[in-house]
């Protein structure tokens, strides 16, 4: 990507995403191929008058630790990683990770033991203003099947980093799906169908969140918690999940009384029975979410793009956001998309509003 471009990114995630104050601390985290982008935000920083703190990852170094760390290191929670969360005000976290499959080849249980063993430290996290973006590498890609330079494009137009006031194109994709939000604060059943999926669940009682770009970017979508006991119906994933290096084929999953009763892949089975089994909230649903940017519309192996596909819809198994009135707790959250742009629909109190991908109200 051009100087420019990053330079336009790294105000967007400062400004708009965290709208960073002079005198606060703002933890930049990342890994060694987002260099650029990792500079110009500590730049960003500095020139709000705010204190940069930069942590930068090294490939292989957390595959080593999972795969020789005896278990009382896979169960240690790090006093100083929980106190730096407490500490900072903010946190920009920017993906890059230069081998997209190096976690394929490390134990699901040994990562399961320390993400449990972080999950304080993510916990804590998650009570600052934050933001998750995803610089454009080789392997991210190879893995959406595109040249790196038509893959940069993409990333840069999936953020609206392309136009002439990215921040101002955030603000109306964010005005026009308070609209939609607010419809859906009004509605208590929703019914998702599409090839292989029949599902109904209650949203009853439940805020539903406007993403518009400051936690997540790109972003463009609303999402809300599903009441824990209500979903009931099968759901097939149309779309390959990539997850911790592994890419598993066809997730079909049965629930009754909210939970999940039975589980398929055609590819990567075991791996999505270990997850379901994790803790007893991994087999409860913890967000609905409806993908809104019609900037994206292929898909790439990347959730944070992925999700966010105009027409489509996402579900996630474990952990609820608490302000959506969600109280699932798990240390699992897996997004699952279905497809609606070809025969698929949602219907809202028995009101279709979106069909073929497309919004029927508002």
């Amino acid at each position: 990507m051009t100087d420019d471009l990053i330079a336009r990114w790294a105000d967007l995630l400062a400004g708009y995403c965290l709208r960073v104050a002079p005198g606060e601390t703002v933890l930049v985290g990342s890994e060694w191929e987002a260099r650029p982008l990792v500079e110009a935000c500590y730049r960003a920083v500095v020139l709000r008058g705010a204190h940069p703190l930069v942590r930068l990852e090294l490939p292989g170094l957390s595959e080593f630790f999972l795969a020789h760390a005896t278990d009382a290191q896979l169960a240690y929670t790090s006093p100083v990683a929980l106190y730096e969360a407490g500490a900072i005000d903010a946190s920009i976290r920017i993906a890059a990770e230069s081998d997209t499959r190096a976690m394929s080849r490390v134990d699901p249980t040994r990562q399961a033991a320390a993400n449990r063993a972080r999950r304080p430290v993510r916990e804590a996290m998650l009570q600052k203003r934050w933001v998750l973006t995803q610089y454009p590498t080789a392997a991210y890609a190879a893995d959406a099947g595109m040249p790196l330079d038509e893959y940069e494009a993409f990333v840069a137009a999936a953020m609206f980093l392309d136009r002439a006031d990215p921040s101002a194109a955030w603000r109306a994709l964010g005005a026009r799906q308070a609209g939609l939000a607010e419809f859906m604060a009004g509605v208590k059943t929703v019914r998702i169908e599409a090839e292989g999926t029949d599902l109904t669940l209650s949203v009853a009682g439940r805020a539903w969140i406007n993403s518009d770009g400051r936690r997540n970017m790109p972003s463009g979508e609303i999402f809300s918690g599903p009441v824990e006991d209500s979903p009931r119906g099968r759901l097939r994933c149309g779309f390959p999940v990539c997850r911790e290096g592994r890419e598993l084929v066809g997730i079909a999953l049965e629930f009754e009384d909210g939970r999940v009763t039975a589980a398929h892949a055609d590819e990567g089975e075991s791996y999505l029975l270990s997850m379901l089994d994790l803790d007893a909230g991994a087999r409860r649903l913890g967000e609905i979410g409806i993908g809104l940017n019609y900037g994206i519309s292929r898909f790439t192996g990347s959730i944070l793009y992925d999700e966010k596909i105009g027409g489509t819809v996402h579900l996630a198994l474990g952990r609820s956001y608490p302000e959506t009135g969600g109280v699932n707790d798990s240390a699992l959250h897996w997004d699952l998309i279905i497809d609606t742009r070809s025969g698929g629909r949602i219907t809202a109190d028995g009101e279709v509003v979106m069909e073929d991908g497309q919004w029927k109200v508002g």
